[in-house]
């Protein structure tokens, strides 16, 4: 499964994101992981999330975001849920299309592991290509 909160600035999308994060946390039986660029929901989420903060990796694009995603994977195989956030910032584009396919890599990788993935992306819904709405 993956579900793409989608909205601009000050839409309420990074909330959302935190109270899922503090759900899953409760009620998944397996590791839950958080990827972020920056230190913003340190203090936001539950202590059992394990938050990773990207750019101390050095990583730049969708391939090295789906490499890293893969390793964390193949390091735990506990894990049951990855949220990701500002996945524009991650991938290291803001073109929906780049987006999409992103999500789309995201779903296929889910379904062969046994993953869900939640994340967020400055996007307005309402000029979003279907690619990217199938995920909203």
């Amino acid at each position: 499964m993956v579900k793409l909160y989608a909205g601009l600035s000050g839409s309420g999308k990074t909330k959302e994101m935190v109270r899922k994060l503090n759900e899953a946390v409760e009620h998944e039986s397996g590791s839950v992981v958080c990827i972020e660029r920056g230190n913003k929901l340190r203090y936001d989420v539950n202590y059992k999330v394990r938050l990773i903060e990207y750019q101390a990796y050095e990583l730049d694009g969708a391939v090295a975001l789906k490499a890293f995603i893969s390793g964390l994977h193949a390091g735990n195989f506990d894990i049951t849920h990855i949220f990701l956030k500002s996945i524009h910032h991650l991938i290291g584009t803001d073109d929906p299309m780049e987006m999409a396919r992103f999500c789309d890599w995201c779903r296929r990788f889910g379904e062969m592991n046994a993953v869900s993935f939640t994340m967020t992306a400055s996007v307005d819904p309402a000029t979003a290509p279907e690619e990217l709405k199938q995920y909203m």
